[in-house]
């Protein structure tokens, strides 16, 4: 049972594609036999939640969700109840989880169902609030950084490192032991990113990509991973040398323009047991940081739709509990 006994739930859901997003009474999901429920007490609030929110994820995934529907893809919490087919998760655990367009709704909500696949134990020393809002940018982060092949001692231009996927991808690849050079969003942005130990690190809107590639990698750079597009993250590839490496996931928009002799992939990040394991391993590896921008209630949760449009750095979070 959940806490109490609790049958019904605050949820923050839509009651149409492209409707506002407003304050429901829900009943509580109720997990499959593969599948636990989770009290959220932390959800992030993703750049890609608004498409989500106009029926973008649906239409690609040619499904029909059922109304009010409850955003959301990630989050974290406390697991309340486990399907009688679960291993390796119990009442009481500290968990994270991730659930794209999940039929039983997302974690804009006191509880989530998801399948146990897509969680984990909270690794490190994360606390809650960074779990909830770490899992689907670092598993981008980290299936772009396998896209490219990055090996120890190469060197990697991250454009966009002051965001959710940027600024874990610095430490994924630091790790690595790779040479990295960050290109981050303002100053707050290079001041936040610095913390985390790149190579060298430059504001995109004002600083000579160029001149900085020339100090990491006088010959060029072996690979590069954009998380954002348009006119600078086209004029930074410039510093990838010939033969070298471009990833980027898909819904970067604009997408980045090719260039000869110059290999480019787009990829999704998708969670496999094996992915979040390897995603453990090397958060628990030294200090990680998620950071958190700011926080919102969830009765704020159209608030916080409305933050993402803005400058900020990492990620923003709901609070559900």
């Amino acid at each position: 049972m959940t806490q109490q006994g609790q049958s019904t739930m605050q949820a923050a859901a839509i009651d149409q594609f492209g409707g506002a997003i407003t304050p429901h009474m829900l009943p509580v999901p109720q997990p499959g036999p593969d599948e636990i429920l989770i009290r959220v007490e932390s959800a992030g609030v993703g750049v890609w939640d608004p498409f989500e929110q106009q029926g973008g994820f649906a239409k690609m995934m040619g499904t029909q969700p059922s109304f009010p529907y409850v955003l959301g893809s990630e989050g974290a919490g406390t697991v309340a109840e486990v399907g009688p087919r679960v291993q390796g998760f119990k009442k009481g655990d500290r968990v994270y989880a991730m659930a794209l367009a999940n039929p039983k709704g997302g974690f804009y909500a006191e509880y989530a169902a998801v399948e146990a696949d897509h969680a984990s134990p909270i690794p490190g020393s994360l606390t809650v609030e960074q779990a909830g809002v770490m899992p689907v940018d670092a598993i981008t982060a980290l299936a772009g950084i396998d896209a490219l092949q990055l090996q120890p001692g190469q060197s990697i231009m991250i454009f966009g490192a002051s965001g959710g996927i940027g600024h874990m991808a610095v430490q994924l690849a630091k790790r690595m032991r790779a040479h990295v050079l960050a290109v981050a969003s303002g100053a707050d942005g290079v001041a936040m990113v610095k913390s985390l130990g790149t190579d060298a690190v430059i504001d995109g809107h004002k600083d000579d990509v160029m001149l900085a590639v020339r100090k990491v990698a006088p010959n060029g750079l072996d690979c590069a991973l954009l998380t954002a597009g348009g006119k600078e993250a086209d004029e930074a590839l410039l510093g990838v040398r010939k033969g070298g490496r471009v990833a980027y996931p898909n819904g970067v928009e604009p997408a980045p323009t090719p260039r000869p002799g110059i290999e480019m992939t787009s990829y999704d990040g998708i969670p496999t047991p094996q992915m979040i394991a390897r995603l453990n391993e090397l958060i628990q590896q030294a200090p990680f940081e998620v950071h958190v921008a700011r926080t919102f209630p969830l009765d704020q949760a159209a608030e916080a739709h409305k933050a993402l449009e803005k400058h900020y750095l990492g990620k923003i979070a709901l609070h559900p509990a």
